[in-house]
C-alpha cells in the first residue's frame, strides 16, 4: 500500500505542469508571420534592413523572456514598491533624455536602439496593480480600495498622456478594468467608472472648447477623417489599406507580390499597418488564418488565468490578456477603418524592439505562471 507521504507535494517540481507547448507554438507562429511580413514589406523599401533589425530584437528579447520565465512571479509582488518607482522614473526620464519623433516625445535613445518607457510601463503597471489588489484582497469590496486602485494608475497615466501617447494610456485603462474584474471589485464601481469615462470621452469629442484644449491637431484630423468626408486626405493610410485588402481578395496576390506594398502607398506599413501586408498578399484566407492564430494564442492565455490558483497570478494574467487583446483588436479595427487611427502596434507582427520585448516578457511570465499551477492530487 502506498503511503500518503509518497505523493508529490504541490510545490514539488514533479507536480508542476510541463511547459505550455501550445502557447509557445502559437507565439512562434505569430512571430514567424510578423517576420515574413516585415521581410516582404521591407524588401523594396530598405532592402530588408528593418527585417534584420527585428531579428536582432527577437534575439535580444530572449533575455526578458528568460528572466520572466524563470524568476518566481512572487518576486514581482514583493518588489511592487520599487517597481512602481522605477516605472515613474522611466516615464519621467523621457522628458529629460527623450528624443522627439513625429510630434511625440516617447523614445530614449540608447546607442542605436530606441527604447520606449511607455511600453515597459504597461507590464510594470499590471504587476504593481495586481500586487496592490492581492495585498488588499480582504478589502476588495470597499470603496477605499477601489479609489486607491485608481490613484495607483493615475501618475503613470498622466506621464504617458503628456508625451503624448493616448494609445498606451488606453491600454493601461483596459488592463485596470480587467484586473479589477478578476480581483472581484464590485460591478457597480466598474460600471460607474465606465460611465464617467464615457461622459469624459463624449465631452472631449463633441464639445469644441474642451476638444481644442485636450486633443492635438493630428488627433482632430483622425477623428474628423473617420466621421466625415475626407476631403483633406486625412485618411490616406486607411483608404490605401482598404485598397490593399480589396486587391488581396480571397487568396491574395501571393507572397512578396503586393503592388500596394511595392509602391509604398501605405505609410508606416511595417509598423501599425503591417496587417495590410497579410491582407494584400494572403487575402481573406491569409487574414483568417492569422486571426485564428491570435484567437488560439488568447485562448491559451485564458487557460493560464483559469488554472492559476493564486489571486496575484490570476490578476497578472488577466492584465496581460487585456493589454495584448486590446492592442490586437484596436490595431485591426483601425486598419479596417472601424476606429480612428491610434498608435497601437500589432503584437508580434509590427516592427519595433520595445514592443517585441514586452510581448516576449509577457509570454515568459505566462509560461512561468502556468508552470507553477498546482497539480490536482487525489
Amino acid at each position: 500500500m502506498v503511503g500518503i507521504s509518497s505523493a508529490p507535494r504541490a510545490n514539488d517540481p514533479r507536480s508542476l505542469p510541463k511547459v505550455d507547448i501550445w502557447l509557445v507554438l502559437s507565439t512562434l507562429v505569430l512571430l514567424t508571420v510578423g517576420l515574413m511580413a516585415l521581410y516582404s514589406e521591407g524588401l523594396s523599401r530598405d532592402g530588408g534592413a528593418d527585417f534584420r533589425k527585428q531579428l536582432v530584437f527577437a534575439a535580444i528579447g530572449l533575455i526578458p523572456f528568460a528572466v520572466f520565465a524563470t524568476v518566481s512571479p512572487k518576486i514581482w509582488m514583493w518588489m511592487r514598491h520599487p517597481l512602481y518607482v522605477l516605472n515613474l522614473l522611466a516615464l519621467s526620464a523621457v522628458f529629460v533624455l527623450g528624443s522627439r519623433k513625429k510630434g511625440a516625445e516617447r523614445w530614449i535613445e540608447v546607442g542605436p536602439i530606441q527604447f520606449q518607457p511607455s511600453e515597459m510601463a504597461k507590464l510594470l503597471t499590471i504587476l504593481t496593480l495586481a500586487a496592490f489588489f492581492a495585498a488588499n484582497i480582504d478589502a476588495i469590496r470597499k470603496p477605499a480600495t477601489f479609489l486607491k486602485s485608481l490613484l495607483h494608475i493615475l501618475p503613470p497615466l498622466a506621464l504617458i498622456l503628456l508625451q503624448p501617447h493616448l494609445g498606451a494610456a488606453m491600454v493601461i485603462v483596459a488592463s485596470w478594468f480587467a484586473i479589477s474584474i478578476v480581483a472581484g471589485v464590485p460591478l457597480k464601481y466598474l460600471v460607474a467608472a465606465f460611465a464617467v469615462l464615457l461622459v469624459m470621452g463624449g465631452t472631449v469629442l463633441f464639445v469644441p472648447a474642451v476638444s481644442d484644449r485636450v486633443l492635438h491637431g493630428y488627433q482632430h484630423d483622425r477623428i474628423e477623417g473617420l466621421t466625415s468626408n475626407d476631403v483633406k486626405g486625412r485618411n490616406w493610410q486607411t483608404e490605401r489599406a482598404e485598397i490593399a485588402f480589396g486587391v488581396g481578395g480571397l487568396t491574395g496576390a501571393g507572397y512578396l507580390m503586393g503592388e500596394q506594398k511595392k509602391a509604398h502607398f501605405i505609410p508606416e506599413q511595417h509598423n501599425d499597418f503591417v496587417f495590410t501586408v497579410v491582407g494584400e498578399e494572403g487575402g481573406l484566407i491569409g487574414c483568417t488564418l492569422v486571426l485564428a492564430a491570435f484567437g488560439f494564442f488568447f485562448y491559451r492565455i485564458w487557460l493560464v488565468m483559469f488554472h492559476a490558483d493564486e489571486p496575484f497570478y490570476r490578476m497578472v494574467t488577466g492584465g496581460i490578456f487585456a493589454a495584448l487583446f486590446f492592442h490586437t483588436f484596436v490595431n485591426i479595427a483601425m486598419v479596417l477603418q472601424l476606429v480612428p487611427v491610434v498608435g497601437l502596434w500589432l503584437p508580434f507582427l509590427s516592427y519595433g524592439g520595445t514592443a517585441l520585448w514586452l510581448c516576449m516578457a509577457c509570454v515568459g511570465l505566462l509560461l512561468n505562471i502556468r508552470r507553477r499551477e498546482r497539480a490536482i492530487l487525489f
